[in-house]
């Protein structure tokens, strides 16, 4: 199992931590019972991160007629809504809640160029609530491909989910199915797609990352 970056310092420091605790349980109460019960809370809670931080093989074959997934998870919303930071139009909006034992990588859609991005700080509200993209921290990113189309996708932090790592910036050059970021412990990743678009995803839908197709361009 692949363990991604973002999770390799905490790791180590949870690791080291379990050691200690466990170590020290055992000296002060010399006490067996109490020994197995601290290990088998410890481990399988180190256990559980490490799954937390997999980050599996995904490649793909770059392909310019389709809008890859950009997150494991749930569609919890397939709607037509208005876009207020860069489009300022109507547009798809697709949503993906990314729960904890979702893989927390997020990758690019499309093969392009970013062409705007910005974080917001902001609140912690849990992921499906109504006013998340708008109120809880979150980045913005705009991606162009080669014919000059655009799409938006959006990291949201949540409840859980206290961090989140962009990787790009203006001005990159990216392809179809890298890694764009990490949230990590789940929430939230919105995508923001043309109307014309064809939506290939259905409400409730399980979804993974560069292996379904989201949308295809008209």
């Amino acid at each position: 199992m692949n363990i991604h970056k973002e999770g390799i310092l905490t790791l180590a420091i949870v690791f080291v931590v379990i050691i200690g605790i466990n170590y020290g349980v055992s000296l002060l109460t010399r006490n067996m019972l109490i020994e197995i019960i601290t290990a088998l809370v410890t481990i399988p809670f180190f256990l559980l991160l490490v799954w937390f931080f997999r980050s599996p093989s995904r490649p793909v074959v770059p392909d310019e007629t389709s809008i890859l997934c950009p997150a494991d998870g749930k569609v919890v919303a397939i709607e037509k809504t208005f876009e207020k930071e860069y489009f300022n139009d109507e547009r798809w909006q697709i949503s993906i809640f990314m729960s904890p034992l979702n893989v927390h990588v997020n990758r690019y859609p499309i093969t392009g160029e970013v062409t705007y991005f910005k974080y917001h700080p902001g609140k912690y509200l849990v992921a499906w609530h109504p006013k998340s993209s708008e109120l809880n921290e979150r980045a913005t990113f705009v991606m162009k491909n080669s014919k000059s189309q655009e799409i938006l996708v959006r990291q949201i932090a949540g409840a859980v989910a206290r961090r989140i790592v962009s990787y790009a910036k203006e001005g990159d050059l990216i392809v179809q199915g890298d890694e764009l970021g990490f949230i990590k412990f789940g929430s939230r990743v919105d995508i923001f797609l043309p109307l014309d678009a064809e939506i290939r995803v259905k409400l409730n839908q399980r979804v993974t990352g560069n292996v379904d197709v989201i949308a295809l361009w008209k």
